[in-house]
């Protein structure tokens, strides 16, 4: 074999190799003689098959196989000479107009992994949010919990908002009805927002059993696409008007909430824990986010364009799921891959600047890191210890626990070469209300 390695620019590398017909040939004639001792053609014993029958019917999906085969040993042993690392698949392609008719001859383009060298860290500074939990954060906290115990009750008078009503609607462009335009007694409240600003501020004062036909213009990047941009007339029956009731926060509500004894001032202080707890949570995550932007900020990086493409790919997959699973076909959602091929490169750069800081400063998920972080998880539910087993039980679903922990781990690492300063701000603020 023969092999040279050409230089496409960036990371794209060009292997050409030659191989002697003969060493095809002979694998292919070795592979039809094994295939001949177990092949089943009518009129011939197994094993007594003639060659020249095997070869006329097997002939051509072998040589398929032993060309591919060839193709990949030798672009194998290729690479491993060359000591080239290989991201995603090599495009294999016969060379035309070879000169030695004697010699197989094809090349395979591909891309390598750059060399990541981590950028310096000195100078860095990362804000680390630091909340206190205030009593007017824990009110606000039940008045969320008292929404979420709500009920409603019939009221004889105008629609306002905060009141649950039911409706039945049909829609019309242009006379006619579009799929999605017609329902029967749906239940909305108003003011959460769940329906275009233009179609629920009309139904505001109206009274059970009243009747409207008002206009609506749908958003051009609307997700049904027969009405972005266009407005529709809409004929609404409002059904019923029901006024939201909150529960008293008393020891009933204190059960409710799972405090055995129903005192209030131990719903008070589990409140606290929980918001504790998620104000921890959101400060990791912060931090973390601002570290792998320290690190992509340092470091410069080119990444392969195939692994790229297939975290695009990933990506709109993910999000094509998402809409099927809010009954949304994806085919009706226009997807910006502009945005998502913004993000996949993002991911695809972390990653290798990642494996690097990991790879050079030997950075590991130790096993007690990892239980620790199983345990944390499993707190939150009923049974702890099946929780546990759960993951213990596969080897892929603790994989994720030891990359999210290593991943935690270059987190500390970046933390200990940066300048890291406090900086206090309310509940609302590091919850993006503010």
């Amino acid at each position: 074999m023969q092999s040279n390695v050409e230089d496409l620019g960036a990371l794209a590398r060009r292997l050409n190799v030659s191989i002697p017909h003969e060493k095809i040939e002979t694998e292919i004639e070795n592979r039809l003689k094994r295939l001949a001792r177990t092949a089943k053609v009518h009129g011939f014993r197994p094993g007594k098959v003639p060659l020249k029958i095997i070869a006329q019917q097997y002939g051509p999906q072998v040589r398929q196989e032993v060309v591919g085969d060839v193709l990949q040993q030798n672009f194998t042993e290729a690479i491993r000479e060359q000591n080239l690392r290989v991201a995603g698949h090599p495009q294999f392609e016969p060379k035309p107009g070879a000169d030695d008719a004697s010699r197989f001859e094809f090349s395979a383009t591909f891309e390598v992994y750059p060399e990541v060298v981590p950028g310096e860290l000195n100078g860095v500074r990362i804000e680390r949010p630091v909340v206190e939990v205030t009593e007017s954060d824990i009110d606000r906290t039940l008045g969320i919990l008292r929404k979420q115990q709500a009920t409603y009750e019939a009221e004889d008078r105008p629609a306002a908002r905060g009141d649950r009503i039911t409706l039945d609607y049909r829609g019309t462009l242009d006379g006619v009805e579009f799929a999605g335009g017609k329902a029967e007694n749906v239940s909305i409240v108003l003011g959460e927002g769940k329906l275009l600003a233009d179609f629920e501020a009309p139904l505001e004062g109206m009274r059970a059993g009243d009747r409207k036909t008002f206009d609506v213009t749908f958003p051009a990047d609307y997700h049904g696409k027969e009405v972005a941009g266009k407005t529709a007339t809409f004929e609404v029956r409002l059904g019923g008007v029901e006024g939201i009731r909150l529960p008293e926060v008393d020891a009933g509500f204190a059960r409710v909430l799972g405090v055995p004894d129903g005192n209030t001032d131990t719903m008070r202080e589990e409140i606290r824990a929980n918001l504790k707890r998620e104000i921890l949570k959101r400060t990791q995550a912060k931090i973390k986010e601002r570290v792998m932007q320290a690190l992509l900020d340092a470091t410069a990086i080119q990444t392969p364009k195939v692994l790229v493409e297939r975290e695009l790919e990933r990506l709109l997959q993910e999000a094509r799921s998402d809409f099927e699973s809010r009954g949304v076909s994806a085919r009706d959602v226009p997807l910006p891959q502009d945005l998502f091929r913004e993000q996949a490169q993002r991911r695809v750069s972390l990653g290798l600047i990642l494996a690097e800081v990991v790879k050079a400063n030997g950075l590991k998920a130790r096993p007690e890191e990892v239980r620790a972080v199983v345990e944390d998880v499993a707190q939150s539910y009923e049974d702890p210890e099946e929780v546990i087993r759960w993951h213990y039980a596969s080897p892929e679903r603790l994989h994720e626990v030891e990359s999210a922990v290593l991943e935690d781990n270059v987190v500390a690492w970046v933390l200990e070469r940066v300048t890291v300063s406090d900086r206090p701000m309310t509940l609302d603020e590091l919850m993006g209300r503010a």
